[in-house]
C-alpha cells in the first residue's frame, strides 16, 4: 500500500465511510485491489475472494484487521511489516500509529481511523448491501 500516492489512499478512506462515488472511480481507474479490499472490510465475502485469490496480501490485511492471527503470521512470514503496522493501526495501538506519524504517513492514520470508527459501529443486517 505504500506504493500508492497519498491522495489516492485518502480517497480509498472515503470509500470506507461509503463514498460510492469514489468507489466507482477506484473500479473504472485501474484500483480493483483498493476497492475490493474496502468492500471487504465492509463485510462482502465475494470481495474477500477476489483478494484471496488475486492480491493475498491484502485479503491477509483484511483478516489481521478482523484479529485474525493465522493472517497476522502469514504477512510477517511475507516479509508485509507495513500491513501488520497499519492492521494495528486499525485497532489504535499507539505504537503503530507513531510509526506511522513518524514516517510522515498521516494519511494512513485517517484511514486507519476511519476503518477502526466503522469496526466499532458496525451492525449486520443481511438485508442490507455493502453501499
Amino acid at each position: 500500500m505504500l506504493n500508492y500516492d497519498a491522495k489516492l489512499i485518502l480517497a480509498f478512506g472515503e470509500t470506507i465511510t461509503g463514498n460510492k462515488k469514489i468507489l466507482d472511480w477506484l473500479l473504472k481507474n485501474g484500483y480493483p485491489d483498493l476497492a475490493a479490499l474496502s468492500y471487504s472490510i465492509r463485510g462482502s465475502e465475494e470481495a474477500f475472494k477476489f483478494l484471496l485469490k488475486y492480491y493475498p496480501r491484502l485479503a491477509a490485511l483484511d483478516a489481521a484487521i478482523d484479529n485474525n492471527e493465522k493472517a497476522y503470521l502469514w504477512l510477517k512470514e511475507h516479509n508485509y511489516h507495513f500491513n501488520i503496522i497499519f492492521a494495528d493501526a486499525c485497532h489504535g495501538k499507539p505504537e503503530a500509529l507513531k510509526w506511522l506519524m513518524d514516517h510522515q504517513l498521516e494519511g494512513f492514520i485517517s484511514v486507519a481511523e476511519k476503518i477502526r470508527y466503522f469496526r466499532e459501529n458496525q451492525y449486520f443486517d443481511i438485508h442490507k448491501p455493502p453501499f
